[in-house]
């Protein structure tokens, strides 16, 4: 029994004394297998054999053989584009360290570890990337920049009289999110290979197929030569280089290009405008004068045309297409009657001189120019029964764009420059016109001193949007103003029926006489004149019918004194000497009041 028991005793002994033996064995294979090298034989990086070395060794390894795959520039496709650009510029590197340690810790355990003594298996690590992302951002926003392309429809250019085509091109933009992905991908394989960036394509809707039958279908024999259009046998041709600046070809919702012709640009070219008013002249209004008292026809009235622009570009279109003889046709015109003929004068009664009226003036340049351009305003007016004439709304503002230069006119009792003075003459002139025509006289002033070639009491003056002369024809019939001048005389006359056999004019005494004063002035703006009493007037008008008397109207004007004003010489500056005044003295009997 005791032998037993020892024998059971040995045993457990030798079984633990060999399990501690085996421990120390495997540990020693650890150690042994630790000490063997940091990297596993077999172990390789992108084809670089880094077995069997240390960490530092590892990595000095890898620094040098992976330089070449992985500091060369990468080559980058975008759409058709092919840039080149440094990894470093574009946040891309190789961390050859962590390479080397991941290298390392992946066999680590006691298994793997041992096992390098006994036998080597290859083993294949990916090298470590890594990316800054403020620089790639960067990167990927320029490369966004210089990849965009706008599309562009294929279609026709018409310069100088040529028709070009214009290529298409289609649309290009680089997909921002999915770019780093691409770099990253493509940068890793490490195989110099293009990387082909991630882009979104917008195609033309007109394609080339369709911009050449666009060339050859319009636009080369639209300039193949000229058209010629013809209107009352007047013709007006009208050659490539005109017709391109108004033509274009557009793609619609289908991508086919369809021609298009600036109608209106083309009646207003400075190439053909003239030759087109000139053919398709615009209405023309009778003109009367008189032969004695009656009334004749001096110029007879025309009938005008009247271009639409619609229809005009309708006209033009289609010659385009066609060659030779068939590329004229007609200027599509409508008939635009003139507003007044003989036959109007006739039937609106408009057959003898009902009153006329002349005021002389002395000739200056000034005064014939604004005489004659509101003369020219005013002639041939048609005045029908119960309508009102107004001096500003036919005569318009006394600008220089309106034709008017600078006069002289009266301003707070004194004589002074303003534009379109003298006007105040036809003022004048149509005022008598209105009196001896026996019509109502509406707004209307005298001067606010007496001008001596004026009839006293019967004269007018005018000031652009305070003071107008409008008159009221309440003579039952129409009324013609006839309105003509010379340089040194203005005359208007009525023409129509006469309401009045005669309409006569009465002028009493001057009375509350006022004496003239007398002012001093100087500068370059000084206008000199002569002392006038100031008074008032009172002019009667007087209907005739039948030899009698068959109504009266009174007309009383009160004129201020006119001062005389001398004009005297500035005071010469130091050192000046004694210089001639800026502006030379008038004969006052040779200046024109507004």
């Amino acid at each position: 029994m005791a032998s037993g028991t020892r024998a059971s005793g040995s045993r457990r002994l030798a079984l633990t004394v060999a399990g501690g033996a085996a421990v120390l064995a495997a540990g020693g294979l650890y150690a042994a297998g630790l000490a063997a090298a940091d990297v596993p034989d077999g172990t390789r990086v992108r084809g670089v054999d880094i077995g069997g070395m240390s960490l530092p060794e590892a990595r000095r390894t890898l620094d040098r053989e992976l330089a070449g795959t992985f500091t060369a520039p990468l080559t980058l496709r975008i759409g058709d584009r092919v840039e080149r650009a440094e990894p470093a510029a574009l946040g891309l590197s190789v961390d050859t360290a962590a390479t080397a340690d991941n290298a390392a810790s992946d066999s680590l355990d006691p298994v793997s570890v041992a096992g390098r003594l006994f036998g080597t298996e290859n083993r294949d690590i990916e090298p470590v990337i890594r990316v800054d992302e403020e620089k790639n951002r960067t990167a990927i926003a320029r490369m966004a920049a210089t990849a965009e392309r706008k599309v562009r429809d294929g279609g026709v250019s018409f310069e100088d009289g040529r028709a070009t085509a214009v290529a298409p091109v289609t649309g290009t933009s680089l997909v921002e999110e999915r770019a780093p992905d691409a770099l990253l991908d493509g940068y890793r394989r490490g195989d110099r290979s293009p990387v082909v960036m991630p882009v979104k394509l917008t195609a033309p809707r007109t394609d080339l197929a369709e911009t050449e039958r666009a060339m050859n279908d319009f636009a080369l024999p639209a300039m193949s030569g000229p058209v010629t259009l013809t209107l009352g046998g007047r013709a007006v041709t009208i050659g490539p280089s005109v017709l391109g600046r108004h033509l274009a070809m557009t793609p619609g919702e289908d991508g086919r290009l369809t021609p298009s012709l600036d109608a209106e640009g083309l009646l207003d070219d400075p190439g053909i405008s003239a030759r087109i008013r000139e053919a398709a002249q615009g209405p023309r209004d009778a003109v009367l004068g008189l032969d004695g008292d009656r009334v004749v026809v001096t110029r007879q009235a025309r009938t005008g045309y009247q271009v639409e622009e619609r229809d005009f570009g309708k006209a033009v279109l289609p010659l385009l297409t066609r060659e030779g003889a068939a590329r004229t046709g007609e200027i599509p015109a409508k008939a635009v009657q003139p507003r007044f003929t003989g036959d109007t004068a006739r039937r609106l009664g408009i057959r003898e001189k009902v009153s006329s009226f002349t005021v002389d003036f002395p000739a200056a340049p000034y005064r014939v120019t604004n005489i004659a351009r509101a003369v020219e305003r005013i002639d041939g007016s048609v005045v029908l029964p119960g309508e009102e004439w107004s001096f500003d709304r036919t005569v318009g503002e006394r600008t220089e764009e309106n034709g008017f230069v600078d006069g002289i006119m009266i301003n707070n009792g004194r004589y002074v420059k303003s534009p379109g003075g003298g006007v105040s003459a036809v003022a004048t002139t149509m005022f008598n016109a209105v009196f001896f025509a026996g019509v109502k006289p509406v707004e209307y002033r005298a001067h606010s001193f007496y001008i001596e070639r004026y009839p006293e009491g019967r004269e007018a003056t005018v000031a652009w949007g305070t003071l107008d002369l409008r008159w009221l024809n309440d003579s039952g019939s129409a009324v013609y103003v006839k309105a003509e001048s010379t340089d040194t005389s203005v005359t208007i006359s009525f023409l129509g029926t006469k309401k009045y056999d005669e309409v006569r004019a009465t002028r009493g005494p001057r009375t509350n006489v006022e004496e003239p004063g007398t002012r001093e002035d100087g500068g370059p703006q000084c206008e000199p004149q002569t002392p006038l009493e100031g008074f008032d007037v009172t002019v009667g008008r007087h209907f005739v019918k039948d030899g009698r008397e068959v109504g009266r109207e009174d007309f009383t004007t009160h004129y201020t004194p006119r001062d005389e004003v001398v004009c005297t010489p500035e005071e010469p500056a130091p050192g000046e000497g004694g210089a001639e005044p800026e502006h030379a003295a008038e004969d006052a009997g040779a200046v024109e009041p507004h």
